[in-house]
């Protein structure tokens, strides 16, 4: 690494220790254990997680589970993007570093899995029921989260464009478990 590209990289991690350090200023002033807000973010994890343990369908809990850490992982990736480009932004947390884990550890991992469960089971078409899903969260769960304070969109994000990408990011989750379904089938 050239000296100029170590001081670049150096003042870029000192940046962002400072960016942490004051955003947990922030969590400890605003979004503390004592703030409606932060119950609200810890009831938005945990109530979904008890809620799929109960309804995982156990036969098929590894195929209805590998579904779900997907759409968790595409939208812990998008939202982390989303953040650090200044879209959006999570208010009140219920971990000062983790901003959107509520959302996309829980609620939207969780009611998609159920969604794509319920589908399986019952011979309907996922397409369909992914696209009523994400109108519900595009259109209903986030302008509800927007007026309650607990999420900000800026520069040029709307609706349809969160609608977008919830729906992306449920077609892609259902298509990456569909071709590793079809991959364990042809190891097997």
């Amino acid at each position: 690494m050239s000296s100029n590209q170590d001081k670049f990289f150096n003042k870029l991690v000192a940046i962002q220790g400072d960016l942490t350090r004051q955003g947990i200023e922030y969590w400890q002033q605003y979004s503390h254990l004592g703030t409606w807000q932060f119950w609200t973010v810890t009831c938005l994890l945990i109530l979904p997680l008890m809620l799929v343990y109960f309804k995982i369908d156990r036969k098929l809990i590894f195929h209805i589970g590998f579904f779900g850490f997907t759409v968790h992982v595409l939208f812990s990736y998008v939202d982390a993007a989303g953040i650090r480009f200044g879209l959006w932004a999570y208010p009140y947390q219920l971990i000062p570093f983790i901003p959107s884990l509520s959302l996309d550890a829980a609620i939207i991992p969780v009611t998609i899995m159920l969604v794509y469960q319920w589908t399986l089971k019952n011979n309907k078409n996922y397409y369909l029921y992914a696209l009523l899903t994400a109108l519900a969260f595009g259109f209903g769960f986030k302008p509800l989260l927007v007026a309650h304070g607990l999420f900000q969109k800026y520069e040029w994000v709307n609706y349809i464009y969160i609608f977008l990408i919830y729906i992306t990011l449920f077609l892609l989750a259902y298509w990456l478990t569909r071709v590793f379904r079809w991959m364990n089938k042809k190891g097997a």
